[in-house]
This record gives C-alpha cells, structure tokens and sequence, in this order.
C-alpha cells in the first residue's frame, strides 16, 4: 500500500507464467492488438498511435519527451512536485527551451497561469502531471488542455490510470503516458503511452533515442512495433492485456468508484486516528494519501515495523518530506477496504 508498485490483480501475475511465445506468432499479434484497444479504453481517446512502450512509467516519459521536442523548441512545465521536475530534467536533455512554472507542493498548479506563460512563449508544447505521485494532489488536466492554444499537451497519467476517470480526447490532450504498477493492477515493466495524430505529424523525424523512436518503432498500424524494431516483452503484455481485463470486467466506471470508496474511506480513518492529512480534500487523489508523521514517531521505525508485522508497506515522503511525510496508496488489487481497515487497525497500534 505505497505509492507503487502496487498489489496486482491474480489474472495479471497468472498470465505472467504462461508459456512464452514468439513476438511474431499470431495469437501474441492477437493479445497485442487487443491491448492496445484495452488502452484506448481506460486512456478514453480514440487515437491511433497507443502502444505499451517497454520500461517502467520513466520510459514513457523519455518516450514522450525525445519524439517531440527538437533542440530549441520551448516547452512550458507545470511543477508542483517531483515528478513536473523530472519532466524539467528530461526536456534539458532534449536541448530544449524549458520554462517550468512553479507552485508549492502540496497544492495544485493553476492551469490559467501555465497556459498564459505558454502563450507568451509560443510554445509547442505544455506539460502536466495528473496526478502527482510525490504529494498526493490531483491536477486539473481538462482546464489545461482548454486552454492550451496552439501547443501540444502532455499529461503524466502514470498515477491515474485505471483508478480515475481518464478522457483524453474531449480534454484535448495530445500525448500520454502511464504506467503498469499502480492502478492497472500489472507488475512494473511496460508504460502504455498514446498520441494524437496532430503530436504525431509534429514529432521528431530521428529522435536522439533509438528505442523510443516512434517512427520506426511503428505503433500507427497492427503489428509494426513488433515486427520491424525490438523483441517485445511478450510475457509482461501478456500480463497487461490480463489486467486490463480485470479492469474492464469489473467495469472501468465500478473499478474507478472502488479506489474512489477505498481513498475516502482510508482518509477518513487516518483523520479518525488524529492524523493530519497534507493536501487540502478538494485537491486529493483518492488512489494516494499522504500524510504527515505525528511529532515525536519515527517515520521509518513505524514503516518498518508495519511491513514486519503486518505486512502492509507504505512510502515514505521524498526530499525534505522523507521524513514528515507517508504515502499510502490505494491501488489496483490492494484498493480493498479490507486492506483499508486493516492498515487503520495496525496503524492505530503502532501509533
């Protein structure tokens, strides 16, 4: 119950044991196909180019960043936490011209305030994150994408996808990237990524990354990025389709209000034990709570004491809040109430 990975769904970790097939045998062309739909589905967009590109949520990332910013091209990034700054590390390495807009973590960035300075800037393309792993804030990518004039926008879904509403065509986002081990219920090792066909026409002819070039990877027709590019990691798709199929029998609005009750219901209990909650309630994911440690409790001892006993693991806060502050997720299989009560009961213990 961390911030990722989290507990995947059995169909998820069963497929990972199946017998390994050919990247070219038809029924893996099959599965594959099918999940790129499955992806279209919990991405909500239409779009042609969506692919699960090999890696961790960091690949999808790289991927974004590498096929659509040339050197000198200005990208503007909304930052209210770790992940808007490794957007902003990434973009220096494109040898782009990167504007990062700052607001206090912990709280939301302000979409108005992002979409005048790209405005100013004439730039191609703006960059978000949905929600913020690092904080536990959710982000208003709707209001950034209405916004955004005549730049490209990239979201960071790696936190949000499979446990939130997710409709990336009527927000007008262009490119995006999640990740498998959060609320998708899949081990660590793919992140699904989607483009627009006007990010496409707009993209790096040779980025500087050959794996994560597009363009030959293929990812625009059935089959191209397993013919003509890399093996793919055929066991951990196979996981991902099987995930995405738990997800979508449970039905994708009924698996969203499920990590939706498990947060409230997590959140609740945590301000019920005296605990004080970091980010203000309009503003909080429900599939991420952070906390803040009681004075006096020794952030890592609870923290370890908890996995030892329990056997429940939470994060602990990153830079200066890696001590004084938890992240608890609800994710994916875990997002159970029972789980909730469980952790409520042994926090209450511990504490």
């Amino acid at each position: 119950m961390g911030p990722g990975p989290c507990t995947p769904y059995p169909e998820a970790m069963e497929a990972l044991g199946r017998p390994i097939m050919g990247h070219l045998d038809p029924e893996f062309l099959s599965i594959f196909d099918e999940t790129r739909d499955r992806l279209r589905t919990v991405f909500g967009t239409a779009n042609r180019v969506t692919i699960p590109v090999p890696g961790t949520g960091s690949a999808g990332m790289e991927a974004a960043f590498v096929n659509i910013l040339n050197p000198g091209d200005t990208v503007v990034i909304a930052v209210n936490g770790m992940f808007g700054e490794r957007m902003c590390d990434l973009a220096h390495r494109c040898d782009a011209n990167v504007i990062p807009v700052n607001f206090e973590w912990g709280t939301p960035i302000d979409p108005a305030v992002v979409s005048i300075a790209a405005y100013e800037a004439g730039a191609k393309m703006i960059a978000a994150v949905h929600a913020e792993t690092s904080t536990g804030v959710l982000n208003d990518i709707a209001a950034l994408g209405a916004a955004k004039g005549d730049s490209l926008l990239l979201a960071d879904c790696v936190t949000s996808i499979g446990g939130m509403v997710l409709d990336l065509d009527a927000w007008g986002v262009d490119i995006a990237y999640g990740g498998t081990q959060k609320c998708l219920g899949v081990p660590p090792g793919l992140a699904p990524l989607t483009m627009t066909e006007a990010a496409w026409e707009q993209r790096v002819v040779k980025p500087r990354s050959w794996y994560f070039d597009l363009g030959v990877i293929g990812g625009h027709t059935p089959h191209a990025a397993l013919a003509y590019h890399h093996t793919a990691p055929i066991a951990m798709i196979a996981s991902l389709h099987a995930g995405l199929g738990a997800v979508l029998d449970e039905g994708l609005d009924n698996c969203v209000a499920r990590h939706a009750t498990c947060g409230r219901a997590l959140q609740d209990g945590l301000i019920g034990l005296g605990l004080e909650l970091w980010v203000k309630e309009e503003d909080r994911l429900a599939q991420l709570t952070t906390v803040r440690v009681p004075d006096g409790v020794d952030s890592g001892a609870l923290r370890r004491e908890l996995l030892s006993r329990y056997g429940i693991e939470i994060g602990a806060g990153v830079k200066e809040w890696s001590s004084k502050i938890w992240r608890i997720g609800c994710m994916g299989h875990a997002a159970r109430l029972r789980n909730v009560a469980l952790l409520l009961s042994a926090l209450d213990e511990l504490l």
